[in-house]
């Protein structure tokens, strides 16, 4: 009976993990449906996304979201047939464009939508999705997200949409592809009457309807990425204050619980260092049109662009807890600065495929410590990310499968973050260092990006080749190892357990001594005339080092 049972926890175990996404990308098989959500399909290529009008009315007495969304676009190819994206449970009911109602069919979370009018090159037409139903409820928000329909201590509704990865498609009907963002967008939100919407952008009309529900106005005149638009609802009261930030005055909203609004005056302070701390590191916020807000929310938090949310209990650390075991990480709220660290790397630079998520969580993984290192020096920004390497799992590589919205292993975060505290390292200028990533955030200016666009921007402006470095850290689970010897005067030393030709230089203490080794894949060697034949790898550096004199 023991033995049946491990073999039975064994086969649940790996069948957990196969329909989890945890096994290595070798074994895992993709769907039709994968190919759909994740590659820029003909029926998506055609058209160029401008705007959205999504109005919905959310009812949480039976969980349902129904209402329509408008789809502006530009003509690149002429093609009538238009994939529209809304996961099942969810329906699309109707479909006009010009006044006529429109064909569509389905296949799974996929609407084929056959267009009758022509579809000439450089006309911008729109079409009129209407739609409804119960959306995926959030299991555990935001990994495993949808809609969170909760009740907050006094027993009112406390509702909010997450969706990074699952897709924003999970409640409303759109392109659900990262690489084409829609340019601005009104976003309409009807709610019961003692309840207060937050969304994206900033409020342009709050209407008090004859049924007793409340209809919000939400313009965002950015550039969004799907994932990042969110309703957040609840028994909210505000407060405000003004940041003196680089491109003037930014707006900072905070909507809270009622009971939490003395919390988060003493809390919410985190805000004007972030924007500080982030402005001098990545340059301007890129979203001073629409403001900043941050947004409590019945789970931990995300970024939803200029409407980041909140849940992290009103604790230092990550609900009260350092993660990198330092102490410097009970110096900030987690979620007020790592979510708000993605404006500049998520909303404003975004991947195109979910496969290159590293763009924007080892960079916001890294900003943690740049935070600190701003307020405390720099050795305790090191300090920081070094010691989240502890998180490090070496499952999977961080880059997943693009084409079919796969993302690649969470080591994105503290891996991904100490690949360009290494990358510093190297560079060894700090002025240079910041001017890149602030040139990342100016060139690449509310653009979607691919990996190797962030790569060659780093080559170019450093001026050293770093392709070797990526492929490493980005593509590979090895943890380099600088194997040396001491010999008859001699020091030899070269990298194993790495990419063909890996030439990342490293600094050590030899023989109690700075130096900096260029090591490559074959040996090279150096004369050495102190007795103590020593050598110490800088903790700066996520490799390891092996003694083969013996």
């Amino acid at each position: 009976m023991k033995s049946y049972i491990i073999i039975f926890l064994s086969f649940f175990i790996v069948f957990t993990a196969s329909s989890q996404g945890l096994l290595s990308k070798s074994q895992k098989v993709f769907t039709h449906q994968d190919t759909l959500r994740g590659s820029i399909t003909r029926e998506r290529a055609w058209w160029d996304l401008k705007y959205y009008h999504l109005d919905v009315k959310v009812n949480p007495e039976d969980k349902t979201i129904s209402g329509s969304n408008t789809i502006r676009y530009t003509v690149l190819n002429e093609y009538r047939k238009m994939q529209i994206d809304l996961q099942e449970p969810m329906q699309i009911y109707r479909v006009t464009q010009d006044g006529k109602e429109l064909k569509f069919e389905r296949d799974g979370n996929a609407f084929f939508v056959q267009l009758v009018a022509d579809q000439k090159v450089g006309e911008v037409k729109e079409i009129i999705v209407s739609f409804g139903g119960k959306p995926k409820e959030a299991v555990n928000p935001p990994w495993d997200g949808g809609i969170t329909w909760e009740k907050d201590i006094n027993g009112k509704d406390f509702i909010a949409s997450s969706c990074q990865g699952l897709g924003a498609s999970v409640w409303w009907p759109c392109k659900d592809h990262m690489y084409d963002e829609v340019e601005n967008m009104l976003i309409t939100v009807n709610v019961p009457g003692n309840l207060t919407d937050v969304s994206n952008g900033r409020l342009k009309s709050v209407k008090k309807q004859k049924n007793g529900t409340k209809t919000f106005n939400w313009y965002v005149s950015n550039p969004i990425n799907n994932y990042g638009v969110n309703i957040n609802i609840g028994d909210y009261v505000n407060f405000s204050e003004k940041y003196k930030g680089e491109k003037g005055n930014l707006d900072c909203n905070y909507y809270v619980l009622r009971d939490n609004l003395d919390l988060a005056k003493e809390q919410f302070k985190d805000v004007p260092k972030m924007l500080k701390a982030f402005e001098n590191w990545f340059g301007p916020y890129p979203f001073y049109e629409d403001s900043y807000k941050l947004v409590e929310a019945p789970y931990l938090g995300m970024e939803h662009q200029s409407s980041v949310t909140y849940g992290n209990q009103y604790k230092k650390g990550y609900l009260g807890k350092d993660l990198s075991g330092t102490g410097w990480g009970l110096k900030f709220d987690f979620i007020i600065i790592h979510e708000s660290g993605h404006e500049w790397f998520a909303n404003n630079i975004t991947y195109k495929d979910i496969a290159d998520m590293w763009i924007h969580e080892s960079f916001t993984n890294y900003s943690e410590s740049l935070f600190l290192e701003y307020y405390y020096g720099k050795d305790a920004g090191a300090e920081y990310v070094i010691g989240c390497r502890k998180g490090i799992e070496n499952d999977i590589p961080i880059i997943g499968n693009y084409d079919v919205n796969n993302e690649g292993s969470g080591d994105m975060y503290p891996k991904g973050a100490n690949m360009l505290h290494m990358i510093r390292q190297i560079i060894n200028d700090d002025e240079k260092w910041k001017s890149i990533l602030r040139g990342l955030n100016s060139t690449f200016y509310h653009q979607t990006v691919t990996s190797k666009q962030i790569e060659d921007y780093i080559n170019t402006q450093s001026g050293i080749n770093f392709n070797r470095v990526f492929a490493q850290y980005l593509t590979t689970t090895k943890i380099p190892v600088l194997e040396y010897i001491f010999k008859d005067g001699s020091f030899g030393y070269h990298w194993s357990n790495c990419v063909a030709k890996f030439d990342m230089p490293v600094k050590v203490k030899l023989n109690g001594v700075d130096h900096w080794l260029k090591p490559t894949t074959e040996w090279k060697s150096e004369k050495v005339t102190n007795d103590n034949r020593t050598i110490e790898v800088n903790k700066d550096f996520y490799v390891t080092s092996s003694n083969i004199t013996e």
